[in-house]
């Protein structure tokens, strides 16, 4: 037998892959995987720039208008860009208003409970639906896809409600929006991907249907069950529709979104809040002012809420990306 020959290379260079097809790189490298250029990190960091402008430039006005002064808000002729005479006496009115401290406890009652209520039906309903051999799942499936592109309508939902003793009840502010289809075809696709492995394991060591959800598909699905549980918060915090039709006159159960609403949109103002126990000779305090401390106030619940969440966004992109 002889040796095969060997080519030899010269001394101090080293071999590269070319690439069969696309641009040639360095050492084999695919083009992603190059160094950014000056002129992509420029471009890079001008885009990242525009878009953190147009978030927080619009904020800035909104919470810069909310602290300005009447005086300061007619020289700057409407929204105040840059500050001047800053007073806090928008949100000492408004939140020395007994109304307007009740419908804030309502709003966070509501979207606690309803928050609850929506992520219990909607986890134990995706997770029946997300197992092959549970009965009738498909056509359970079916149903509820036909529900997100057929409904009854508003008049027949209303007379339901009404019907089962809901007009003037705290119930009827959660029930009738409880779940959402879409939310529970998402939280279906996560819990169906959960590795089965896993769950014959548990079955194998007795383990039934409530030990495997809670021991094994929640603790595996915590990224999407955090942000289905913001978009239920969301909702039930900025809804303000379901008072309209259920408790249009009770105010003692009105949330902070419906009491705003008669002072943002229909312009009433609120009861006893301006100039409320803060003496006669203070200036009466701008209505823009008061709009945009209103707008302020409905956002600092999920401004704190949402860093808490932030994370399980970013988990949630990195798994379903794709890794090499």
């Amino acid at each position: 037998m002889t040796n095969a020959p060997t080519l030899s290379r010269p001394h101090g260079k080293t071999s590269t892959t070319k690439p069969t097809a696309g641009r040639t790189t360095r050492a084999g490298r695919s083009p992603w995987e190059e160094p950014p250029t000056p002129v992509g990190q420029a471009a890079k960091g001008l885009t990242l720039g525009v878009v953190v402008a147009i978030v927080l430039v619009p904020l800035w006005i909104i919470v810069l208008t909310s602290l300005s002064t009447a005086g300061a808000i007619n020289r700057a002729g409407g929204l105040v860009i840059w500050p001047d005479g800053l007073t806090t006496q928008a949100y000492r009115e408004m939140l020395g208003d007994p109304t307007v401290r009740t419908a804030l406890l309502v709003s966070l009652g509501i979207t606690a409970v309803g928050t609850a209520v929506s992520m219990a039906v909607s986890v134990l309903c995706a997770y029946g639906l997300s197992r092959p051999r549970s009965f009738g799942h498909r056509w359970l499936l079916v149903l509820l896809i036909i529900t997100m592109f057929v409904s009854g309508g508003l008049i027949p939902t209303f007379l339901v409600v009404s019907g089962l003793g809901g007009y003037g009840q705290w119930w009827a502010l959660i029930l009738p929006s409880a779940v959402s289809v879409f939310n529970i075809l998402v939280l279906r696709s996560f819990y169906a991907e959960t590795s089965s492995e896993l769950v014959d394991a548990a079955r194998v060591d007795g383990a039934g249907d409530w030990r495997i959800l809670w021991s094994i598909v929640l603790p595996t699905s915590r990224a999407v069950t955090a942000v289905i549980a913001l978009f239920y918060g969301v909702g039930y915090w900025n809804s303000f529709f379901n008072v309209m039709l259920y408790m249009p006159t009770e105010s003692e159960k009105w949330p902070l979104q419906y009491v705003l609403l008669t002072y943002v949109n229909r312009g009433v103002g609120l009861p006893g809040s301006i100039n409320a126990g803060f003496g006669t000779t203070q200036a009466q305090t701008a209505p823009l002012s008061l709009q945009m401390a209103v707008v302020v106030l409905t956002l600092v619940p999920l401004l704190i809420v949402y860093p808490f969440v932030q994370k399980h966004f970013r988990t949630g992109v990195l798994t379903g990306a794709i890794k090499g």
